[in-house]
């Protein structure tokens, strides 16, 4: 049977009416699985999000809706880097247009993940480094900038703590970041579920004196280990911590079948950090539309 028939019929589903059930079972087995699109991570970061579904839910999008004096508009939330449409079976441009004519608001700024392309998206940097080389094969990649940051740490002797506790990973992120303020509690709600799932892997960096420097958490699910919530102090950055935890994870998974995903950046600096452990350039998608009639498009070609 042709799924992209052009009767192909999406519906819009409100919350209250999503199968949460069904959902997870196909985000589960899509050949672009990714775990923001589970329903227990769209409940914390969009707590009323919405959905369009085609051939009783083969076909996803999830749509994380907000409301501003009263209007509904849709926009990306905090810590998920790619959504859009998710399924088991290909998906083509024409789907992608499809989904896309029946989003049912008027404003929306929507990350597609990196199966979804379209001519009419923008593409965003995403950096990802295949783990199934030994850590002597993918370390002999690195920039010299990352080697020098290695052997700083190594000179502090720092050390790597696994298995942090939730309490102790969120009070970090309180006493060395301004940056999360307004979104704390969503913060703290989603690293307590993603643990108890055993979801989310805690790690810490401590100092010769055993005081906590850095921390990140990372998720692991299927073929992908994802670099999601880094979080550094004034000393983990003049200690080089973060390096340091990252070669640590490449050494902890190399010659497996992951592919660390450092969920990319646009900031040159940041860029550098991740290509420097030989990290390569793997887009995902954007589009953005401000009011009716009026969708920005990028004509742009695949990479």
């Amino acid at each position: 049977m042709d799924r992209n028939r052009p009767s192909m019929k999406i519906t819009h589903l409100k919350h209250k009416d999503i199968d949460k059930e069904k959902w997870d079972y196909t985000i589960s087995n899509s050949q672009n699985h990714m775990f923001y699109a589970f329903s227990w991570y769209l409940d914390i970061v969009s707590p009323d999000w919405e959905a369009l579904i085609a051939e009783n839910y083969l076909y996803l999008m999830p749509l994380p809706v907000k409301k501003k004096y009263f209007l509904k508009y849709i926009v990306q939330p905090i810590l998920t880097q790619q959504l859009g449409i998710f399924s088991s079976e290909t998906i083509d441009e024409k789907t992608i247009n499809k989904f896309l004519k029946r989003i049912p608001y008027l404003s929306y700024e929507l990350n597609f993940n990196e199966k979804n392309f379209s001519n009419k998206f923008r593409e965003l940097p995403n950096y990802v480094l295949n783990l199934d080389k030994s850590y002597a094969q993918i370390s002999g990649t690195y920039s010299k900038n990352n080697i020098r940051n290695i052997i700083k740490a190594q000179n502090h002797s720092l050390k790597v703590v696994n298995g942090i506790q939730p309490d102790v990973f969120f009070d970090f992120i309180i006493s060395s970041s301004d940056r999360y303020d307004k979104n704390l509690k969503k913060i703290n709600d989603l690293i307590c579920e993603g643990v108890s799932r055993n979801v989310f892997q805690l790690f810490g960096v401590s100092d010769d004196e055993n005081t906590m420097i850095a921390t990140l958490c990372v998720s692991k699910s299927k073929e992908r280990i994802v670099y999601l919530l880094p979080v550094s102090n004034e000393n983990g950055k003049l200690k080089s911590a973060m390096f340091f935890l990252v070669d640590y994870l490449i050494q902890k998974y190399s010659n497996s079948f992951y592919v660390l995903d450092f969920e990319g950046s646009k900031i040159e600096g940041i860029a550098r950090f991740y290509k420097g452990f030989g990290a390569t350039l793997k887009p995902y998608y954007m589009i953005k539309r401000c009011r009716p009639n009026q969708t920005t498009i990028y004509n742009i070609s695949r990479k």
